[in-house]
């Protein structure tokens, strides 16, 4: 099929022209990055942004396999002799991959079977013939010719039953339309399996659970399959059995009043409770999962897209704490460019289940911390909220206000810090540290700068999503890189500092190329301009392309290597400077916002001969160079003294951050230690389908405590206006 027939439905379904998905697939077939496309060629595509060009690409990835197959389905069939001009039809008209296959399943090379053994001993004609009206026949003389050998009446009638039950379960038609019934009234049911231990009760609401399956939410699927998976529950889809035979009795016998439909009945009864049933309840617990995981991970990726976002709490000095009992808290102190000034332990707390620390410990660990805040001018601690995270809290919160220290502290969520902590990336750059001492440095690290830090954990273990490890893996890795990349160019890149791990995400750029530019940075100093990278190995024309308009130079030869301008378009932005009568010393002055305000942006783009999306992208640019999309994002809450679970009661209002986001509501951490649940129904808003519709993670939020179980550590919140 021609590239112009598959492009046309794409840009219906997307409601966007042909001629921005044209140019959208021509730009990747040049090995254009998606972040690229988005950023520097919004004039060829109409300003379509990253999550549209991937969906162009991913549809029409789908019509290409769509129609590989088709083509393979009509040849294999056509080889046979089979392929007749209705058929053909058919195949062609097939918009699923399912509809395909189901035209198929009649021709395929089938394993042996009760039909296909029937078929061997010649059965098939009459199968056949017993499928006709037969006017004025008799049963007998019709079965007649096919008794021979050991083949009684009984057993031919018997075998052309298994065949024709084949035929029936095989029938396109008749397939889809028990499939689409089924998915608007059937049902999924869970049970506690018989002897299954569930230990901590987690799938107690599922032991005797029934729902229809045009109403289930995608995260109930994923929880009952995992339940499944776990020997806990036993899960099963209810088609409509009766409903379904009687639509298929219409269909083959009613119409054309058989002789045989009493056999007929039989092999349909057969055929749906043996072939079709099993196989359609397969296809729809497979249809379900394939779109839950589908939702988790676009829940997940929305998650992590805001937690990387989370603005940094930039030029100060922080104090990580990596919180723990007997094994002590392991302590590190960082300059405001993350660089590690000391490290250090404190045994605050205590050393085994109920001994207390004595004094002079408590004193002693006192003391390490005044010193260090004296020493560096700490301004900020940043505790961990892993094991013993509530205590440290206690401990930290009594030394800032016993010494009145001009301090403050933050609870960090420690997910993925352990594993960043064992990883080849934290060996490499502290080499001679100790596990739980690099992860005092990351907890450090990502309050000053969260997307520098976390780029460097594989995002499904940043901890903000929902039964990410039950999803298809390759998609959800595929979904969480997308993510990154996109947030790490939204931002832009420091060329001068950031770490390999950063720089692997940049557009164009591998892990091989990224080491060469640190590798090249160490040898010959800071970089001083764009041009310069061209010089560092494995950049060729092509990476250097796609990479430098997200690389900043953060003081540079040439001003606008600080911007996001594109060097491609260097020239059009110094002829607007000439424009303005400016020169590149006024960008990001008043006197150029003052400029670009006043500017007849039609007039300018036909004068310059500069298409409308650059000449935008470049004002913008010379008003904020050094725009970070994440200022716009609110500051996580900083605390001089704690607030203890047990001191929580229902009607306290609080102020929070949301921690993470889930189908059925998100978790709100209130300084208490354990997150709060905010329920979908406790939002207040009118016609939401999804929370996220109203909160994202890092979202600083007030709420009021419903109800309190102290015994289980449970809080339950609702937003307050």
């Amino acid at each position: 099929m021609e590239k112009e027939t598959l492009i046309e439905p794409i840009a219906s379904e997307l409601n966007i022209t042909t001629k921005q998905v044209e140019a959208v697939l021509n730009l990747l077939a040049e090995d254009a990055t998606v972040p690229f496309i988005a950023r520097y060629r919004k004039e060829a595509t109409g300003g379509l942004n990253e999550v549209v060009i991937r969906e162009i690409s991913d549809r029409y990835t789908y019509a290409v396999n769509l129609e590989k197959r088709k083509e393979d389905v009509m040849r294999l069939i056509d080889e046979k002799g089979l392929l007749t001009d209705e058929l053909k039809a058919e195949i062609v008209k097939a918009t699923k991959l399912i509809e395909v296959e189901d035209l198929y399943r009649p021709y395929k090379e089938k394993k042996k079977t009760k039909a296909t053994e029937a078929i061997k001993l010649g059965l098939e004609p009459l199968a056949k013939q017993m499928l006709e009206p037969n006017y004025g026949k008799q049963k007998e003389e019709i079965i007649k010719p096919y008794l021979k050998d050991d083949l009684t009446y009984e057993k031919a009638i018997e075998g052309a039953k298994y065949i024709i039950a084949e035929m029936i379960s095989d029938n396109a038609t008749y397939r889809k339309y028990i499939r689409e019934k089924a998915l608007r009234y059937g049902k999924i049911s869970s049970k506690l399996k018989k002897n299954a231990e569930d230990t901590d009760l987690k799938f107690k609401m599922y032991y005797d659970d029934t729902e229809g399956l045009a109403y289930i939410k995608p995260h109930r699927i994923l929880a009952m399959n995992r339940g499944e998976d776990l020997g806990i529950l036993t899960v099963s889809v209810t088609l409509q059995p009766e409903r379904d035979i009687e639509y298929l009795e219409y269909q083959v016998i009613h119409k054309r009043h058989l002789l045989f439909s009493e056999e007929i009945k039989d092999a349909i009864a057969d055929s749906y409770k043996r072939l079709i049933s099993p196989s359609i309840e397969r296809e729809i617990r497979s249809m379900l999962t394939e779109d839950a995981e589908t939702k988790a991970i676009d829940v997940f990726s929305m998650n992590v897209k805001n937690l990387l976002l989370q603005p940094p709490l930039k030029g100060k000095v922080v104090l990580g704490v990596d919180p723990a009992f007997r094994t002590g808290c392991k302590l590190a102190v960082v300059d405001p460019t993350g660089k590690v000034l000391d490290i250090g332990v404190i045994y605050p707390n205590e050393k085994s289940k109920g001994a207390t620390v004595d004094e002079a410990t408590l004193a002693k660990s006192e003391k390490t911390i005044l010193n260090f805040c004296k020493k560096y001018k700490v301004e900020i601690m940043a505790i961990g909220n892993g094991t013993a995270s509530r205590e440290t809290e206690s401990f930290i919160a009594d030394v800032i206000k016993k010494n009145h220290l001009d301090v403050k502290y933050i609870i960090v969520s420690e997910a993925g810090a352990s594993v960043y902590s064992a990883s080849d990336v934290a060996k490499e750059e502290f080499p001679t540290y100790e596990v739980q001492e690099r992860s005092a440095v990351s907890i450090a690290r990502r309050i000053q700068d969260p997307l520098a830090e976390l780029v460097k954990i594989d995002p499904k273990s940043i901890g903000v999503g929902q039964y990410q490890h039950d999803v298809n893996q390759k998609q959800l890795s595929e979904a969480l890189d997308n993510v990154v990349s996109d947030v790490v160019n939204n931002i832009g890149v420091n060329v001068n500092t950031a770490s390999v791990s950063l720089l692997t995400y940049v557009s164009g750029l591998s892990k091989a190329s990224a080491q060469e530019i640190v590798k090249y940075r160490e040898a010959n100093g800071k970089i001083t301009s764009r041009q310069e990278i061209k010089d560092v190995k494995k950049i060729g024309p092509k990476t250097y392309e796609q990479a430098i308009g997200f690389l900043r130079i953060s003081e540079p030869i040439e001003k606008l290597d600080m911007t996001s301008i594109h060097p491609e378009s260097y020239d059009k932005a110094k002829a607007l400077l000439n424009y303005m009568g400016l020169t590149e010393d006024a960008i990001g002055k008043q006197e150029i916002k003052d400029a670009v305000a006043k500017l007849d942006k039609k007039e300018v783009a036909k004068e310059l001969a500069i298409d409308e999306y650059t000449l935008n992208d470049i004002c913008e640019a010379f008003v904020q160079p050094l725009r970070d999309i994440r200022d716009e994002y609110p500051t996580p809450i900083l605390r001089s003294d704690i607030l203890h679970f047990e001191d929580v009661k229902p009607g306290d209002e609080m102020e929070g951050t949301v921690r993470n986001v889930i189908d059925f509501g998100c978790f709100v951490d209130c300084g208490v230690k354990y997150d709060g649940l905010l329920h979908i129904s406790k939002m207040h808003r009118k016609d939401i389908k999804h929370p996220s519709e109203v909160l994202s993670v890092g979202d600083l939020i007030k709420v009021k405590v419903l109800d309190v179980d102290y015994d289980h550590h449970k809080l339950q919140l609702e937003l307050l206006n």
